[in-house]
């Protein structure tokens, strides 16, 4: 064989030594993301499982007709979740619909300044503000009912709604609506009719993450709802709390599924022009 073979035969067979790092990271970042769901899976369908054994001892599904029992409280406890979440929707895009316009359209003083005020709930720690909410909610009567707790849904389902609405409408070129008020249209029917329905993939994605952010909401909730309104994660904290792994496991399962296909759905509606102009 000549050199020029030998050559290449040694290229063909060195190892390139940078993807073993890569690999362990690839790895350790699998195992942080899918380790947990394997996990929750498992017990799932966990008979009996307890230490030191890594796995479940026995397999089935009974925990499973518990939850969803008609004494049970998931059922229950999952139609108050959804329809709170669905009037926390209503209520956020109630107000983040015109307040997104105005942001887009607007030369409106301090806009900067406005939209980071819409992220204070998310600034602070969550338990010194819910406490502070729960004593001034039980002094109007608001605590303990379904209202307390969509207002409480709500402040944090604007910071989604107000900036993706902002986004939304900025995307949509000021040109289309001139033109439409240009041939006779008023300004309410020119939003209507061409503003509002090309922003519309853009809302909906603002109303699926405040959907999901209602749905799995707990912190405001407990402090604000408890014990009268039991939503799924109330349910899924008491069930845990009490050590019924099993049932919490289902639990969260439940709350898992709608989160992963929204997901998927808010991936076809925000488009790159949109994600471009979030926060401008």
């Amino acid at each position: 064989m000549s050199d020029a073979g030998h050559a290449l035969a040694a290229r063909s067979w060195r190892i390139d030594w940078l993807w073993i790092p890569r690999g362990i990271g690839l790895g350790l970042l699998a195992f942080a993301i899918f380790g947990p769901l394997a996990n929750l899976l498992l017990w799932t369908v966990a008979e009996r499982w307890y230490f030191p054994h890594s796995l479940p001892l026995q397999y089935g599904f009974s925990f499973w007709p518990r939850v969803f029992a008609p004494r049970g409280d998931a059922l229950a406890s999952l139609g108050i979740s959804v329809s709170i979440a669905l009037l926390t929707v209503a209520l956020s895009l109630a107000l983040a619909v015109p307040a997104g316009y105005a942001l887009a359209r607007l030369k409106l003083p301090f806009r900067a300044g406005i939209l980071l005020l819409l992220l204070l709930p998310q600034a602070f720690p969550n338990l010194p503000v819910y406490v502070n909410i729960a004593r001034l909610f039980y002094e109007i009567g608001l605590n303990g009912t379904v209202l307390g707790v969509v207002l409480v849904h709500t402040t944090h389902g604007l910071v989604y709604a107000v900036w993706i609405a902002t986004a939304s409408f900025s995307a949509v070129p000021v040109d289309l609506e001139e033109a439409a008020r240009s041939i006779g249209a008023s300004g309410p029917r020119a939003f209507r009719d061409v503003v509002l329905p090309l922003a519309a993939p853009g809302l909906m994605a603002s109303a699926i993450f405040v959907f999901l952010e209602s749905l799995d909401e707990f912190t405001g909730t407990y402090f604000v709802g408890a014990p009268d309104i039991k939503t799924m994660p109330l349910l899924l904290y008491t069930a845990s709390a009490g050590g019924n792994y099993q049932i919490a496991s289902i639990t969260a399962l439940v709350l898992l599924v709608p989160s992963i296909a929204f997901m998927f759905v808010v991936e076809r509606f925000l488009s790159a022009d949109v994600l471009a102009k979030v926060g401008r």
